[in-house]
């Protein structure tokens, strides 16, 4: 929806879209891709897409749901189908409600309001299409102006979220609140949704001005995305070898995310490992660093399930993450002869969730650097 002065004319789908705009029911991602097409592929390949369809998601709401009952559902789904809460289809007969973050939904949102314990988008399924341009024209349906689509208040209604007893699972909102990104009026979309050049309708489409369009990109990466987490955290090291000892020091800085690392589910974790490998085929040593919070529930037993995490968690007993312009140093000690030599190697690790079952599932390696050692 984000346009210049520009008339945004559909012509095969003029007429059906139109006319079934005028129902309340929020419509499928393929009925607005229709017209919107690369929107509609770029959003496709994002993890919003995919927040139902998620392997991951649909065990862990099952597990919820088998240990605290059939009410947890709607607390799951209230993120992961915002469209079928907003509409009751718990159910989730309707294939709207199985698109995850939709773009009906999204783009049917007024307002949020940030006065209750956790924020609240309010959500109209009319004819009229808010967004973040104030000069979006289209004869398929109305538009509007929508001040809260370039607020980070947006996302706030999925990324900031206190449970049942109180606590803060999901603080990513407040972090980025409590940034120097707010201060500067950075918002989410600045990271996540950066303008690039593309076509906000099909190339049938008729405009006054000859000129590029200009979209947000609605792939939004974000932690599944290695580009992503390179341009957040970025990494220094240094090698010393001392008579029989190796030292190893590595600086670690959240230099691009205005929240913290990791962010999100307290499951989450950053991890830095560091081997030393010497070169006449000796035993590798390895030591490792974790970034993370931890949690209890209010018993004070440890929460190392992500449904747990989100339905009983109580309080953080620890939090090691990285904050926003934080930067971290971590220095590390191997045993090596003097005259040998060896291959110091630096990785970083993403860390998503002990549901999934393999370890290559459980985390992504996102950097890794070696040098040799004398």
């Amino acid at each position: 929806m984000r346009t210049a002065a520009s008339l945004l004319i559909c012509f095969g789908f003029f007429f059906s879209c139109n006319a079934a705009a005028q129902t309340a029911s929020p419509r499928t991602a393929e009925y607005c891709g229709d017209c919107h097409r690369a929107i509609y592929e770029g959003w496709k390949k994002s993890a919003h897409a995919a927040a139902m369809e998620s392997r991951l998601f649909q065990d862990a709401e099952k597990a919820a749901e088998a240990d605290y009952g059939s009410s947890s559902r709607k607390v799951c789904l209230g993120c992961h189908s915002p469209a079928g809460v907003a509409t009751g289809d718990l159910g989730l007969v309707r294939k709207v409600s199985w698109e995850g973050i939709t773009c009906d939904y999204c783009h049917s949102i007024r307002d949020v309001n940030m006065a209750g314990a956790n924020p609240a988008a309010r959500v109209e399924f009319t004819n009229v299409k808010s967004g973040p341009s104030k000069e979006a024209v289209s004869p398929a349906h109305g538009t509007v102006f929508s001040a809260v689509h370039v607020s980070s208040a947006i996302c706030a209604t999925c990324h900031e979220y206190h449970n049942a007893t109180g606590f803060a699972v999901l603080t990513t909102y407040s972090e980025w609140k409590n940034s120097s990104y707010q201060k500067e009026g950075k918002q989410c979309q600045s990271c996540h949704m950066f303008t690039v050049h593309g076509e906000i309708v099909d190339a049938r489409a008729v405009r006054t001005k000859e000129r590029s369009d200009e979209v947000n990109l609605h792939e939004m990466p974000g932690s599944h995305s290695a580009q992503q987490l390179n341009r957040a955290i970025k990494t220094q090291f240094s090698t010393e070898h001392e008579g029989e000892q190796v030292k190893v020091t590595v600086k670690l800085t959240n230099a691009g995310a205005g929240h913290y690392v990791p962010t999100g589910s307290p499951m989450r974790q950053l991890i830095l490992e560091v081997l030393l490998s010497p070169y006449d085929g000796g035993q590798t040593q390895r030591q490792e660093r974790v970034y993370a919070r931890s949690v209890v529930d209010e018993k004070g037993q440890p929460v190392r399930r992500e449904p747990a995490a989100f339905l009983k968690a109580a309080k953080a007993v620890a939090d090691t993450r990285i904050a926003p312009q934080e930067t971290r140093t971590e220095a590390f000690s191997f045993a090596l002869e003097r005259g040998k030599r060896a291959k110091a190697e630096v990785n970083l690790y993403y860390y998503y969730s002990p549901m999934l079952t393999a370890e290559e599932q459980q985390r992504v390696r996102f950097f890794t650097v070696s040098r040799m050692v004398q």
